[in-house]
């Protein structure tokens, strides 16, 4: 178990867990978030845990930084070891600033220990970078005396870490329609952790998850980093908000 038993009077209305997939996973969870906007569902005021493109999400969405300037964002060529890149990238972004509202997924090296940062302690740029710096692709991230590596290398949503809430919305751009035997493990795990969050809160979720025209827009993992296939996920994820029933 993640923590101790969540008590009603500790449990915010709303929270969320927006999970990774490169800037497609960021372009489909901000459309996501922005359709539950446009009918009067708004998360800049909950508990977000986000998850390398989750991170991204959940730091716009406290923010209040829109989708068009995230897409202006500089993406790096790849593989690029350079140390700090991507916490530059960042800050270009969202400065210098903190939120205690916004936790993120990482994984410590060397054991690859799934970690949880608050953004009360750290710039959010630093966080975001520990959180999205894909093995390989990027170099780890340094916070404090240690080493971080992306947190969807143990986990694509970590939800069993998720805030205490009493309804938990839960995106995860990498599970449903996704790329087949993969998205169901994802999904397995994703629903395990859903069930420990359960346990813990006594909460409700509500999950989206790419359906089929989304998914067909990133058919191999080159796809997950490719502007023009985040902003047409952006579109997909606005549409299936709009189209999907909440109760508030």
């Amino acid at each position: 178990m993640v923590s101790q038993l969540a008590t009603p009077k500790s449990l915010a209305p709303w929270g969320g867990v927006f999970g990774g997939g490169g800037l497609f996973g960021i372009g489909y969870a901000m459309g996501v978030l922005d359709g539950l906007k446009e009918k009067g569902l708004s998360f800049t005021n909950a508990p977000l845990l986000g998850t390398s493109a989750g991170s991204w999400a959940a730091t716009a969405t406290v923010l209040n930084v829109s989708f068009t300037e995230l897409s202006s964002m500089k993406v790096p060529s790849f593989p690029n070891p350079k140390p700090g890149l991507l916490a530059a990238i960042a800050q270009d972004i969202f400065g210098e600033r903190s939120h205690s509202h916004i936790h993120v997924m990482a994984c410590a090296l060397p054991r690859l220990s799934r970690t949880k940062l608050s953004g009360a302690d750290y710039p959010l740029s630093q966080l975001i970078a520990a959180s999205s710096a894909v093995p390989g692709l990027l170099a780890p991230q340094k916070i404090g005396d240690t080493k971080y590596v992306d947190g969807g290398v143990r986990s694509g949503t970590s939800v069993d870490f998720g805030p205490d809430a009493n309804r938990l919305l839960v995106i995860a751009p990498l599970a449903g329609a996704m790329w087949g035997p993969f998205a169901r493990f994802v999904d397995r795990a994703m629903h395990n952790e859903i069930s420990d969050w359960k346990t813990r809160t006594g909460g409700t979720h509500i999950l989206f998850t790419p359906r089929e025209n989304a998914a067909h827009i990133a058919r191999n993992p080159k796809h997950l980093f490719d502007k023009h296939r985040a902003i047409e996920a952006y579109h997909c994820g606005l549409n299936e908000a709009k189209n999907t029933h909440i109760s508030m």
